[in-house]
């Protein structure tokens, strides 16, 4: 029997999965992980992706933060991968009872996921920081320096910059999830960023599976571990 299909066996036993995702599943959309220090990025910014994207940074480098957001974060023409599509069916078959995402590209929504937990916020949800006007993503992509609003505050993007805390309801409603599952999908992430990679130390449910390219703390502990794309691999469970 092969891991797709043992993966199958498992989906086809549970009533109540839980899917938890990182980076690699929107790598697979074309969304590149902003970690990554490829030559280009190394030649244009003066900093790390890690101090960029802060909280202090922002405050202190608005100009240069939105410089690396937009050219870095925003990928607005990314499309669903078979991983997005095959979650969202998952869905509505009335196994797949949520999605918690540490991504912030909305893909699980534009894919047809309706229950998903965004740990780290949406680049689609932007607020004046002065009087909560919202704003979508595309007025920050075509927007030029620092985007304000129509009455003069900052706009910022609902996402989770380094040294702040996680949405306090997003939080209890993705453990909550977690907690109920029989089985914990882990896919595209290689569970190092906490406090989100914690967040599978809640599962208490049956079947705890892996998939990512490289191996993760959780292999140990996993009942199927499947060291591929996540798109591949749900591409795979399609045609079964």
């Amino acid at each position: 029997m092969t891991d797709i299909q043992k993966l199958q066996g498992i989906i086809d036993g549970s009533d109540n999965i839980v899917f938890f995702g990182g980076a690699g599943v929107s790598t697979e959309s074309g969304i590149p992980d902003f970690r990554s220090q490829d030559g280009l990025y190394n030649q244009k910014y003066k900093f790390p992706p890690e101090s960029i994207i802060s909280h202090t940074f922002f405050t202190c480098r608005t100009a240069e933060f939105y410089e690396f957001y937009r050219d870095r974060m925003l990928a607005l023409d990314a499309k669903p991968n078979a991983a997005h599509l095959y979650l969202a069916a998952l869905e509505r078959s009335g196994k797949l009872k949520a999605v918690v995402t540490q991504n912030i590209d909305g893909l699980h929504q534009a894919a047809g996921s309706k229950n998903v937990f965004e740990l780290h916020g949406s680049v689609h949800r932007n607020y004046c920081m002065r009087c909560r006007k919202f704003y979508p993503a595309s007025y920050i992509k075509g927007s030029s320096g620092i985007p304000r609003c129509d009455c003069g505050g900052v706009i910022k993007p609902d996402v989770v910059l380094y040294e702040e805390g996680l949405d306090g309801v997003t939080v209890q409603g993705a453990l909550a999830a977690i907690s109920a599952a029989d089985t914990l999908i882990v896919g595209g992430t290689s569970l190092v960023v906490y406090p989100a990679a914690g967040f599978i130390d809640y599962f208490r449910g049956r079947h705890l599976v892996v998939i990512n390219k490289t191996p993760t703390p959780a292999d140990m502990r996993a009942e199927l571990v499947i060291n591929d794309g996540i798109a591949k691999v749900f591409s795979a469970l399609a045609t079964l």
